[in-house]
């Protein structure tokens, strides 16, 4: 149930100006009216589907107001649903706020407030109160305010400090500058569409928003909100819920990528996320081993690199990305770090360790247990590629496999550490799922990471093209059951419980080459060009190389040129978080962190909407 909400509860105050055709009230009027009073706006919450909101209408002036009237413009799809202390009206998405008998007159350097809840997720435009401006401003009849920049994107994020970063608003003649509001509060004029806040406190929440003034210093409506939790303070409050937001950190991707265990602070996404699973662990001789033991303990960070801002010495005990997570979780414990093994270019030793589990699960916990990490790790996770199936090369170690190696695990680990394993996601009749005891083994896992992703790419060099990661079926799809909903409705089917099940999301889009039409199903030539490998490339690149086309099935796809990409969005990946929760679902992963955008926007989605 959602009641209504009269203090604003830590959300960005917008000040919204003018932004609509002045010529309609008399410049008379409208000066009159913008010198005596202000009306400035508030998200007090929100809950996905409807917020709260609140006007706040002071007088600016040297005499008494008698009566107040505030309009502004919601986009199609957001209204008010009640609200209090006003008489609220609307016209389409015009919406017009009275006074009630009690709080129509204000005196000098006095204000009053009135609330209501909303539907949808608009922010409101246009606004005026008594026929001016709403921010007090000056508005010249004929010349047309700006319009609000784009969002925000914060970088460069540190205890005390962020970068940010706008797209550029227009005017009729021209933007002078731009204010940037931190909770609310102007804090900075500049000229340019970036701008570094300093000063701020450690392990803190803020939230920004920018506007623009033309060359009149009339100012556009704001922009949307981006929020920033700064770096240290001692103890990080966790995402709020209690689902599951996990991700994979790979230790290959200190090189060629350049992404550190840094890059998860300085995105923001350290603050967003409940777990991270470093991979890989080989599997080799029946045993758990290191993957890359340069880059896993000993690579040297430099200061610039490192999450504490300190280099690593030549003799201190421990470097690598071990020392870096263990840095990272120094100031962020509430982040639960797992080690994965396998993946697919080392399942095939999977099939000798399923020969005696005791073993290998033995090998497992001395590993990572070893005292000089043990701080580092809160369990293991294994990523089978596949059990009684194939992957890479093919497994024959019986469908009883998996569940003797799950139940050897938790014997081992106890029930204090995680035990979690990643799972195929076909869906199909008589596909994968079928070829595991993944119902028995349920009972000594945490959770499964359904990958569900990587359905279709351009190992079928010619086609048909179709996205990668389709949450639904569709006509027209290559493959029966190849798609979320099919692989988590099998799952619950043989009795796997569905809090115990994760949707997975792929950072990343796959596509071909020689496509000549935009919807999916058109004939290729061959993978696309990907910056490490073809056919495959970061979402980070795509989003502007090859921007989304359309969608279907609950993912996007991309036409450009003669490629054709298919990838997740921010937008796809919030209907994507809604639909997991429909399902009851534990929560979600994605597979990698580097294929994310320098600001986390991707693991937002997931956080916001989980």
């Amino acid at each position: 149930m959602r009641f209504r909400h009269r203090a604003a509860a830590g959300f960005a105050t917008l000040l919204l100006p003018l932004a609509g055709l002045v010529g309609q009230a008399s410049s008379a009027q409208a000066a009159t009216a913008s010198s005596s009073a202000t009306a400035t706006y508030t998200k007090t919450s929100d809950w996905g589907t409807g917020f709260g909101g609140q006007w706040t209408i002071k007088n600016t002036g040297t005499s008494s107001i008698s009566s107040w009237t505030v309009q502004w413009d919601f986009p199609s799809g957001t209204s008010v649903t009640s609200a209090w202390d006003a008489d609220v009206t609307s016209s389409g998405t015009h919406w017009t706020a009275k006074n009630k008998s009690y709080n129509g007159t204000i005196a000098p350097g006095a204000s009053v407030s009135f609330g209501f809840n909303g539907a949808g997720s608009g922010s409101p435009a246009n606004c005026t109160v008594n026929g001016g401006s709403c921010d007090g401003g000056p508005t010249t009849p004929g010349d047309t305010p700006p319009t609000a920049p784009g969002t925000p994107t914060a970088s460069d994020i540190t205890d005390t400090s962020v970068k940010l970063s706008w797209p550029a608003a227009t005017d009729d003649n021209g933007v002078k500058n731009y204010d940037v509001l931190r909770d609310g509060a102007t804090v900075a004029t500049v000229t340019g569409t970036n701008y570094t806040d300093t000063g701020l406190t450690s392990g803190t929440d803020y939230s920004y928003t920018v506007q623009a003034r033309d060359t009149a210093d009339q100012t556009g409506p704001v922009s949307g909100s981006v929020k920033v939790h700064t770096t240290g303070g001692g103890t990080t409050p966790p995402p709020s819920g209690d689902k599951v937001k996990m991700g994979y950190f790979t230790d290959w991707g200190v090189y060629g990528r350049k992404y550190y265990p840094k890059n998860i602070v300085t995105s923001g996404s350290a603050a967003k996320l409940t777990h991270i699973n470093y991979a890989f662990g080989n599997v080799t001789n029946g045993q758990c081993a290191m993957g890359d033991s340069y880059a896993d303990t000993d690579m040297a960070y430099t200061a610039a690199n490192s999450v504490s801002g300190v280099a690593d010495t030549w003799d201190q005990p421990l470097r690598g990305a071990f020392n870096q997570l263990r840095e990272l979780k120094a100031k962020y414990p509430h982040i639960k770090i797992l080690w994965s093994f396998g993946g697919w270019t080392w399942s095939g030793g999977f099939g000798q360790a399923a020969k005696n589990p005791a073993a290998f699960a033995d090998s497992c916990y001395k590993l990572v247990e070893d005292p000089r990490w043990a701080d580092v790790f809160d369990g293991i996770d294994i990523d089978w590629e596949y059990p009684n199936d194939c992957g890479l090369s093919c497994d024959t170690s019986g469908k009883e496999a998996f569940k003797n190696l799950m139940a050897a695990l938790r014997a081992k680990f106890g029930q204090d550490k995680l035990v979690t394993a990643a799972v195929t996601a076909d869906g199909s009749a008589g596909g994968k799922i079928d070829a595991a005891d993944y119902a028995g083994a349920a009972q000594y896992v945490n959770w499964y990471n359904v990958m569900s992703y990587d359905f279709f790419g351009a190992w079928d060099a010619k086609g048909p093209t179709a996205p990668h990661s389709p949450l639904t079926s569709y006509n027209g799809i290559p493959k029966a059951g190849f798609d979320t909903a099919d692989a988590i409705a099998t799952y619950k089917s043989i009795g796997v419980p569905a809090d115990k099940l994760l949707i997975g999301i792929g950072f990343y889009g796959r596509g071909w080459t020689g496509v000549t039409q935009d919807a999916p199903g058109g004939t290729a030539t061959g993978p696309a060009a990907g910056t490490y490998e073809q056919g495959i490339e970061d979402y980070k690149v795509l989003k502007t190389t090859c921007p989304v086309t359309g969608s279907i099935a609950g993912t996007a796809y991309a036409h450009c040129g003669s490629d054709w990409w298919s990838y997740d969005t921010p937008s796809t990946i919030s209907k994507k978080m809604s639909w997991a929760k429909t399902q009851g679902l534990g929560g979600a992963f994605f597979w990698e962190f580097s294929g994310d955008t320098s600001n986390g926007e991707l693991v937002s989605a997931i956080s916001d909407n989980l």
